[in-house]
């Protein structure tokens, strides 16, 4: 026994003179320390409390018997306040759609009123809208999408001393989506020292592996990838918590007038435990769903899907369409959570699914032609056409020196190690250039320069890989030496 031996820290003492305290049978400590009063008797029980202890001579038999969960990490202490409080907290409204309190730290110090501190940064945002008619105009749709679905309402007057957050917003471009805006709230956003992130437990890691998802994508011959809509604003917030989601906006989501409280119903994206009330609002959905749709939705929620995104094959396109078609309705019965987005290797499958649900590039194509756009998937690009995975590099031109260089090796994103034997050669020269330079910025030698430019010639030829599917009668038969 390493430590304390006394149960929950009883007879703790500040000044412990000792690293190792040892038990022995007979009761007698084994160091000069005080014997704890507590008598502590370990005997080995079955499952079943009936049944009479076991035999000491057996006691520690099965110290070292595996398990399914021998290589799952603990939860830590907060992880579990966090599945504690949302068990019991976790429920669906009369509407069918599951509400989540924000999940506070047990102890926490209150948060003051940083509603100045908002309105400073509403009014560099105003700044910098009216300077960008055209960021200005996607800011605009966001917020719309967010007002008309309800996902905000304007707030209520606070009563006197009431404890509340204001959210600063801004906005990010994905650069696949130009077109496109996300607004996010800032809820790192420091005040007096303290920030709501820093009150919230963040919650377990509750996403499946990529690689996993990716790996039992390619397992089958017919291959679909789907999309929960809006999945953060799936998940209601309970009414008492709104106050601390609160945010300035202009009324009427006009710009000439003037800004105003506004509050999030939902879970925003921002807030670091909204990944895990949503990956956690997705498997009870699934669960509820279980009696009526069976354990295969299950196991597509639960196992093949990273985040909004499920990923998953099948052995025929008849259960490709049944399985997709019972997720979307147990989604939605169960959940409020539409499934949509639609792609699949399959032009039977896609025939079958509703047009309106298909990837949004596919909805107006002939589904038997085999001139379909690609998809991405998991940031990985699938031509639906030939079902391969095919590597798209960057254009960008980076600076020869220590960053630029370690900024080409991270972009190229490989999650299944397609290209490994290509890739560990960049490293290689990025090892060797460490030990050279000592600034990140520092211009790299002619020699370690020449042998850039020669390795990232040969990137372009990455292109032309195609990762095509697995074979799986193929595979099964006897290889040709």
């Amino acid at each position: 026994v390493i430590g304390e031996v006394c149960l929950d820290g009883q007879h703790f003492s500040p000044e412990v003179d000792v690293k190792r305290t040892y038990i022995l049978q007979n009761g007698r400590p084994s160091t000069i320390m005080r014997p704890c009063p507590n008598q502590i008797d370990v005997q080995e029980w079955d499952r079943d409390p009936a049944i009479k202890p076991k035999s000491s001579d057996n006691l520690g038999a099965n110290v070292f018997e595996r398990t399914p969960d021998d290589d799952k990490p603990g939860l830590s202490q907060d992880d579990r306040q966090f599945i504690s409080q949302m068990d019991t907290e976790f429920k669906r409204d009369k509407n069918g759609s599951w509400v989540a309190p924000l999940p506070f730290c047990s102890s926490r110090r209150a948060l003051p009123n940083n509603k100045a501190q908002a309105m400073q940064r509403a009014k560099l945002l105003d700044k910098g809208l009216r300077k960008n008619p055209k960021k200005w105009e996607h800011f605009q749709t966001f917020m719309a999408k967010i007002i008309d679905n309800n996902h905000a309402e304007v707030a209520p007057e606070l009563t006197e001393n009431e404890e509340c957050w204001y959210l600063p917003l801004f906005g990010v471009y994905h650069p696949k989506k130009p077109d496109q805006i996300r607004g996010v709230f800032d809820s790192s956003a420091t005040f007096d020292g303290v920030s709501l992130n820093n009150v919230l437990l963040t919650g377990p890691d509750l996403a499946n592996s990529p690689l996993g998802v990716l790996l039992r994508f390619r397992k089958d011959m017919i291959a679909i990838t789907a999309d929960i809509q809006s999945m953060f604003h799936c998940f209601i917030v309970r009414e008492d918590h709104r106050n601390y989601l609160r945010f300035l906006w202009y009324k009427d989501n006009d710009i000439t007038k003037e800004l105003i409280e506004y509050r999030m119903r939902v879970h925003v994206f921002g807030n670091s435990p909204s990944p895990a009330v949503a990956n956690l609002g997705l498997r009870k959905a699934a669960l509820e769903a279980e009696s009526k749709y069976g354990k295969d939705v299950v196991s597509f929620v639960t196992n093949d899907f990273y985040v909004d995104d499920g990923l998953t094959s099948c052995s025929t396109p008849e259960s490709a369409i049944k399985l997709i078609k019972d997720t979307q309705s147990a989604l939605m019965e169960f959940g409020n959570l539409r499934l949509h987005k639609f792609a699949s290797n399959s032009p039977e499958v896609m025939a079958a699914l509703p047009h309106n649900d298909l990837a949004s590039n596919l909805k107006d194509l002939d589904l038997d032609a085999n001139n379909k756009p690609l998809q991405r998937s998991l940031g990985l690009t699938w031509d639906v056409n030939t079902d391969q995975f095919l590597f798209i590099l960057s254009t960008d031109e980076k600076p020869v020196t220590r960053r630029g260089i370690l900024s080409t090796i991270n972009s190229i994103y490989d999650p299944l190690g397609f290209l490994a034997p290509v890739i560990i050669y960049g490293k290689m020269l990025l090892r060797n250039l460490v030990s050279e330079t000592v600034d990140w910025d520092e211009p790299v030698s002619d020699q370690i320069a020449s042998d850039w430019a020669k390795w990232k010639d040969t990137l372009k030829a990455l292109e032309t890989i195609r990762s095509s599917r697995p074979n799986v009668a193929h595979l099964s038969q006897k290889p040709e030496r």
